[in-house]
């Protein structure tokens, strides 16, 4: 079984399809958070997971749109609200069971509370091997991370709609995981909104 991980879309339906072209070979395609902004809601976006059937789970900034603080946004005339109802019913973490392993789906943390930054060379990284699972997959960071703690494997697929770290050339990005063999292929790309005119 193929995973297709994306997290931080951050609106960018152009960075999304790209992900979603590059992932082509995933039977499931797993969204860890952020999908939209705090102060933004994208129903093309939204629409193509929900079409590509993705497992998604709500980030801080999906939080903050639903929140209290987001009901003038919510108001707008342009937001699909059948789009917005998909949205606000899913998870804040979720657990899957595939071909026998466990898969935990996290935005920030899977401890509380939520919200903390952790980047690929932090000492709390090792703090992810704490949880029940064989792979924990997070976001948050928009920094890759690929490595072994124990038995568990982390994974942050970086984001696939804001580059903002270096660690991988300023590129969006995403990840495909074997839950068989544990392989994880992480796949690079170039905004498509910064692209030199032709």
């Amino acid at each position: 079984m193929k995973l297709g991980i994306i997290s931080d879309i951050h609106c960018n339906v152009h960075g999304l399809r790209l992900a979603l072209e590059a992932m082509t070979s995933a039977d499931e395609v797993l969204c860890l958070g952020d999908s939209i902004n705090q102060s933004e809601f994208s129903n093309e976006t939204i629409a193509a997971l929900k079409a590509r059937g993705a497992h998604l789970i709500l980030g801080n900034h999906e939080e903050a749109f639903l929140s209290s603080t987001g009901t003038r946004t919510r108001e707008g005339n342009e937001i699909d609200r059948a789009l917005l109802a998909w949205l606000a019913g899913q998870p804040l973490r979720r657990t899957l069971k595939v071909a026998g392993k466990k898969v935990l789906m996290v935005h920030s943390t899977p401890w509380e509370p939520r919200g903390e930054y952790i980047f690929p060379h932090s000492p709390r990284l090792e703090r992810f091997a704490e949880s029940d699972a064989d792979f924990v997959l997070y976001g948050h960071t928009h920094a890759q991370v690929v490595c072994h703690f124990g038995r568990v494997l982390v994974i942050n697929p970086g984001s696939a709609g804001e580059a903002c770290y270096d660690g991988n050339n300023w590129q969006l990005s995403c990840a495909v995981l074997d839950t068989v063999t544990s392989e994880v292929k992480r796949i690079g790309f170039p905004d498509p909104r910064h692209a030199e005119p032709a």
